[in-house]
């Protein structure tokens, strides 16, 4: 008999330790879950910006103005015309993805136009003059950088939030690969940034979140690149829709034929700004409609 409640003790302790586990468990791993986001009320607009040979995407979404890169130096005046257009009284998220000149060069002029809440970055510097320049304009504005990498998380109020997967390590070889690989999420929709991410930060995301990347939009990597948008990232994606931003018969010879032949493999369809313009699309949450500039 004393041996028959000592058993239903062990048992009763075993339950106990394993609802401990599983409540600490939950504890320590619930900021991996991402949270499901409410029903957006109003429409998202995304405009991918005809910069050039660069990178630049606005994002008007409940009562935010978002701007991710601002392109090269040399089309600074082109963003801010475009910008203007749009009404805009002040940023409350500027995000520079990575520092080479052709996504920070109109960073400054930006600074110097609105006013910037929130300015996001890597952390990674750059021994040039145009990446100086954008950190003394965060410095002027009275705010400092805040890094974005894996695991950053920011909420767009109702029906929007923006998670990012990576950069997941402090350093890379290749300053594209410090290039956030971000999800916007606007009620049903999903939308994928990578800046000039490659391969090789692609393959470190498809390790890790692979089941979370389906996206129904993708900016393709470092302006249609092959070294970018591999088929088993796009594949994971599995967009209807994508965009590349390049310029205009430019010497990289952007976007690859590898690249193009991937968009035709996978039937997306494709928009590009330098045939098209600037490209702008608006969604309810559930349907996405385009208009281009061309």
């Amino acid at each position: 008999m004393k041996k028959h409640k000592g058993n239903k003790k062990a048992q009763l302790i075993v339950v106990v330790v394993f609802a401990i586990i599983a409540v600490v468990s939950f504890y320590f791993n619930k900021d991996k879950v991402e949270p499901s986001v409410s029903a957006p009320n109003g429409n998202i607009e995304i405009s991918y910006l005809d910069v050039g040979q660069g990178d630049s995407a606005y994002i008007r979404v409940n009562d935010f103005d978002i701007l991710i890169d601002a392109g090269p130096r040399s089309d600074s005046d082109k963003l801010m015309k475009q910008l203007e257009e749009k009404n805009i009284d002040d940023f409350e998220i500027v995000i520079a993805t990575h520092p080479h000149e052709d996504h920070i060069g109109g960073m400054t002029k930006v600074f110097e136009k609105y006013e910037v809440e929130n300015f996001y970055m890597p952390k990674v510097s750059h021994n040039t003059k145009t990446f100086e320049n954008m950190i003394k304009a965060v410095s002027n504005e009275g705010i400092k950088a805040k890094v974005i990498k894996e695991g950053t998380s920011i909420e767009l109020g109702e029906g929007a939030r923006i998670d990012v997967y990576s950069p997941m390590y402090e350093s890379y070889d290749n300053l594209n690969d410090y290039s956030p690989i971000m999800k916007l999420t606007y009620g049903n929709n999903k939308f994928i940034f990578t800046g000039d991410a490659e391969v090789e930060s692609e393959k470190e995301v498809l390790e890790k979140y692979a089941d979370k990347l389906k996206g129904d939009v993708i900016k393709f990597g470092h302006h249609g690149s092959s070294t970018s948008s591999s088929s088993a990232f796009v594949e994971a994606i599995s967009p209807k829709y994508g965009i590349i931003s390049c310029g205009v018969d430019n010497s990289y010879g952007h976007p690859h034929r590898e690249t193009l032949s991937l968009i035709k493999e996978e039937g997306i369809k494709a928009y590009r700004t330098d045939l098209q313009g600037q490209i702008t699309l608006t969604s309810d949450g559930n349907n996405i409609s385009f208009k281009t500039e061309k």
